[in-house]
């Protein structure tokens, strides 16, 4: 046979299969709605592995890993359907389809914000980007904004989530399993870390460099051409440019920004030295009410999985059959549970959507753990 009457063969094949896939997914939502009425899950591991078992002796040896691939997919997709066909209206649902009522249609200029550090830190310039009259309170600790918000002293605050060259920021992600909050918008910001020293100090007298964790790990090149420098860790950059400045001391040195220069009158005598000329830093700005602003396009969700096999790859193929784009996903450890991780989602997606907001409310029915942490939009 020629290529052009193999091709016209395999279409004709492929109508064929779009017919009975039709047909197969309106009896998967026919089963499902017996399912309903039985009070059975639309997941039936036996039944699957009985179908893969005789799919796989119908098509042979040479076949039978793909086969089982090809049906794996189906089942996934007759999951999404049978599970959307059966959405209920839920608690959670309620709150998102109220928060979207609610919301005024304009981000607040003003508003009282919780930032871990002191004036000049860059969680301090973000919030400047994201709030045109914030009033700041500073905390020592990124646990202290957690707390300012769930206990209402400040309507918002504002966390470091990752960096583009040092990754995510762990203690940030650890603390959100034990704080009720929403993240109501988030933005990335340009870092460009400089090296700050007292007025009259040089290159060759620094013998010791203080910054944030994420700093130093920011300017790690560096810090391995300059062995012989001291490395302190505090606990944020312009905490590090004070403590320089306060020292009066020519042999120290602060990784930190330009404006902490200013601030802290100290002398940059490296600029834009960290390992990325594309550095940025991820924050979010996080709230006590649930606020689903317009124009909200990213969604981020926190559970935990069933402790067996393929129940990651389940959740992603409920986001895969949407079309749903994950733009991060993030596995933490669960403290005195052996190898077993609680999971932070970030995906593509608008509650416009009402399929999106079936999927997500289902999920946080369905699953062991789930906490839905917020709709909102990143700005830059």
């Amino acid at each position: 046979m020629e290529l052009t009457d193999l091709r016209g063969r395999i279409d004709e094949i492929d109508t064929q299969l779009a017919q009975l896939f039709k047909q197969r997914m309106d009896i998967a939502r026919q089963v499902a709605e017996q399912k309903a009425k039985t009070g059975k899950q639309v997941l039936d591991p036996s039944r699957e592995r009985q179908v893969l078992s005789r799919v796989s002796d119908l098509v042979g040896e040479d076949y039978e890993s793909y086969a089982r691939l090809l049906w794996n997919t189906l089942f996934d997709v007759s999951r999404s359907s049978q599970r959307r066909a059966l959405a209920q209206d839920t608690p959670l649902k309620e709150r998102i389809t109220k928060a979207l009522q609610d919301t005024p249609a304009l981000f607040p200029k003003k508003a009282v914000v919780a930032v871990q550090g002191v004036e000049g830190a860059y969680s301090q310039q973000a919030c400047d980007k994201l709030f045109a009259l914030p009033s700041i309170l500073y905390f020592n600790q990124f646990e202290g904004v957690f707390q300012a918000v769930e206990k209402g002293l400040c309507p918002y605050g504002i966390l470091p989530i990752e960096n583009s060259s040092a990754g995510s920021v762990t203690q940030v992600y650890d603390l959100m399993k034990k704080y009720n909050f929403h993240i109501v918008r988030s933005i990335k910001l340009k870092v460009d870390h400089a090296l700050l020293t007292n007025p009259g100090a040089t290159l060759s007298d620094i013998r010791e460099v203080c910054s944030h964790s994420q700093g130093l790990n920011q300017c790690t090149r560096f810090l391995k051409e300059h062995p012989e420098i001291k490395i302190t860790v505090m606990e944020n950059t312009a905490a590090a440019a004070r403590y320089v400045a306060e020292s009066g001391r020519k042999d120290i040195a602060a990784i930190s920004s330009l404006s902490c220069a200013r601030l802290y009158g100290l002398t940059p005598i490296l600029e834009n030295f960290q390992d990325s000329d594309h550095n940025y830093t991820r924050f979010i700005c996080i709230g006590k009410n649930l606020e689903i602003f317009p124009g909200s396009d990213k969604i981020s969700l926190m559970l935990t999985l069933p402790h067996e096999p393929g129940s990651l790859h389940g959740l992603i193929a409920r986001f895969a059959a949407l079309g749903l784009n994950l733009t991060k996903l993030e596995s933490r450890p669960i403290p005195g549970k052996d190898f077993q991780f609680m999971f932070y989602f970030d995906f593509s997606g608008s509650f416009q959507e009402e399929a999106v907001l079936d999927m997500v409310s289902t999920l946080c029915r369905d699953l062991p753990s789930c906490t839905f942490l917020g709709a909102y939009s990143e700005v830059f």
